[in-house]
């Protein structure tokens, strides 16, 4: 799911607070310094689909990411990928230019891959 400039920059500063944030804490760290209510309204928006939850905290809420921002870029890498008409040509066009060190970590994540056991998440006894 693709975020707009200011969900970004939301996400963005909830992806580097582990304790969550709240609307005023996520408004006062942001460099365009927006509104207390257009951080709260942008928020609202994330809870709706499902990329932030928020805790009642006193008067207030708090929120967190609902995944990381690794799963995020995964998921959006995901949405992709489903999107293109030919997977293969579309995945050769992005290795086309993806850098030596992109190359060499895809190569350990096929690799990782290959030792799990199916079906699980667990490394396959050696």
């Amino acid at each position: 799911m693709r975020l707009g400039e200011l969900e970004r920059a939301v996400m963005n500063e909830l992806w580097v607070r582990p304790d969550g944030a709240l609307a005023r804490e996520v408004a006062e760290s942001l460099p365009s310094r927006p509104a207390v209510t257009t951080v709260l309204t942008i928020l609202d928006r994330l809870v709706r689909k499902g990329l932030v939850t928020r805790e009642r905290e006193g008067r207030a809420h708090r929120y967190h990411p609902s995944r990381t921002k690794d799963a995020h870029v995964a998921g959006l890498m995901h949405e992709a990928f489903a999107g293109a008409g030919d997977r293969e040509s579309a995945l050769s066009h992005f290795l086309d230019s993806v850098s030596d060190e992109d190359v060499a970590a895809l190569r350990r994540a096929l690799s990782a891959l290959e030792d799990r056991d199916p079906g699980t998440d667990r490394e396959r006894p050696r």
